[in-house]
């Protein structure tokens, strides 16, 4: 029977806020640690400022007055020519630039570990990708950034692309040389669209990767709630002015898929996370970077992990490291990155950002402190000193790209057909594969279904990870094109 006294969604958040969980994950607020001041104002204010768009607080949409001038505000200090509040997250602003920037047919230059969101811009758009296959680093087992000579090569091949898409950085902090690939571009009359879903916090403080806007990108999509403090769901699209890419145009584009009904929660947290970042930013990136490098020395000296860092700048296609970005590879243990994933929170409440098969990521932002990385590293130390000894790794192939046989947008509005996931291989898929965070997808639609990709799907099933995108949660089925 139904029972309408329960709130299972409250009851949850209930229950995490009991357990004291110690947070290595996004929103960089972190339980509102590092943006103290606007924790305040909405404990003074509460549900009394959930309001809706009037005259006095402008209308995100088309505005003209206070929420233009925070937007400004924002441009002035990323050093942008234009800024847009973005409520439905990162996930919007990155749509926005594709579907602004590329036409139905046209090509797009985009590196295959891009997240989901670009997929779905592609189905949106109708946009024709041309994948790059990123560096990948066998030993920590994970993708680099896009080589120049690459970047060259998929130019030279397709010069009719109308945009290039370049992620800075990737989850686990490495960015590509995005100065250099700003210029190839610019010289074909290639878009740059930068997606700075990690990199909110680069134009703060020197010692850190440059963002894409300071280097010309000409637009750049930017999570300010992953390290910039704002509240989940707050992001921004920035714009660089040119004669690629049309203001009214980006405007009309945003407001194809934004709400009327814009939470001025999310905004606000805008407003007061630019103020901490422009005036105090610097102060406490220092703090975090002086913690960052503290701690990665001290967790190379735990048998068994290997907190990567700045050394990686010297492989092909990392142009620069994102300190704040503290992934440990544990492929020297018995337990491979799923598992110390959940052991940490089982046992310690200590809330990772994700996980792999040989590494574990930890982001480190305004709102953490020596406490909060001094447990972490208590926790490490302990799980390396008992569990050393191993090299467990359980799925030892690198996945390559796959075959584009059906563009995403076809492929999404092609008919299907459900068949078992063992009997999938040489079939093109339907929908995508993905863990969970990161969102990158392991299959997207229009793709060809190898053997290996199948092998992986199931290791990931068995390590209990989070699938999303297909319609069979369990993954037993998988929809590919087809009567």
């Amino acid at each position: 029977m139904i029972n309408h006294k329960k709130m299972p969604l409250i009851e949850a958040l209930e229950s995490y806020y009991k357990e004291n969980v110690i947070p290595f994950d996004v929103p960089g607020h972190k339980h509102g640690k590092g943006l103290k001041e606007y924790d305040e104002f909405l404990r003074k204010y509460g549900m009394e400022l959930d309001v809706n768009s009037m005259k006095s607080l402008d209308i995100i949409s088309n505005p003209k007055s206070v929420i233009k001038e925070a937007e400004d505000l924002l441009a002035d200090a990323y050093g942008a020519d234009y800024s847009f509040f973005m409520i439905g997250g990162t996930t919007s602003a990155v749509q926005a630039m594709i579907m602004s920037s590329v036409n139905p047919g046209e090509k797009i230059i985009i590196p295959r570990n891009a997240h989901k969101s670009a997929i779905n811009g592609l189905i949106l758009s109708g946009a024709i990708p041309v994948y790059i296959q990123p560096e990948i680093d066998e030993k920590i087992g994970i993708a680099m950034g896009m080589s120049i000579d690459n970047i060259k090569k998929a130019i030279k091949n397709n010069p009719d692309a109308k945009a290039i898409f370049v992620i800075n950085p990737t989850y686990y902090g490495i960015t590509s040389d995005l100065k250099a690939i700003i210029e190839l571009a610019h010289k074909n009359n290639m878009v740059v669209l930068s997606d700075e879903a990690h990199g909110a916090h680069f134009a703060f403080h020197f010692e850190l990767p440059s963002s894409g806007i300071k280097l010309g990108a000409d637009m750049a999509a930017v999570s300010l709630h992953k390290t910039g403090g704002t509240l989940t769901q707050s992001s921004a699209l920035l714009m660089n002015r040119n004669r690629l890419v049309d203001y009214n145009h980006l405007r009309n584009t945003i407001n194809l898929t934004l709400t009327t009904s814009a939470s001025y929660f999310l905004m606000a947290s805008i407003d007061f996370a630019r103020k901490k970042l422009v005036i105090d930013g610097e102060r406490y990136l220092d703090e975090i970077l002086s913690i960052s490098r503290k701690y990665r020395t001290l967790i190379n000296e735990i048998p068994g992990l290997y907190a990567f860092g700045k050394e990686l700048i010297d492989n092909v296609g990392v142009h620069d490291f994102d300190e704040t970005k503290l992934s440990v590879n544990v492929t020297n243990l018995k337990l491979n990155g799923y598992e110390v994933y959940d052991l940490l929170r089982e046992k310690y409440h200590i809330q990772a950002e994700l996980a792999d098969d040989k590494n574990v990521l930890f982001i480190i932002s305004l709102g953490d402190d020596e406490y909060s990385i001094g447990t972490l590293y208590n926790a490490l130390k302990e799980i390396g000193e008992k569990y050393v000894g191993g090299n467990k790794q359980d799925f030892r192939k690198t996945l390559n790209n796959p075959e584009v046989i059906v563009s995403p947008r076809n492929a999404y509005y092609s008919t299907k057909k459900t068949i078992l996931l063992t009997d999938a291989v040489g079939e093109i898929s339907g929908e995508s594969v993905m863990v969970y965070p990161p969102g990158i997808p392991i299959i997207t639609p229009g793709e060809r279904i190898s053997s290996d990709i199948i092998e992986y799907i199931n290791f990931l099933k068995k390590q209990d990870t989070v699938i999303t995108g297909p319609d069979d949660p369990e993954v037993e089925y998988i929809k590919v094109l087809g009567m």
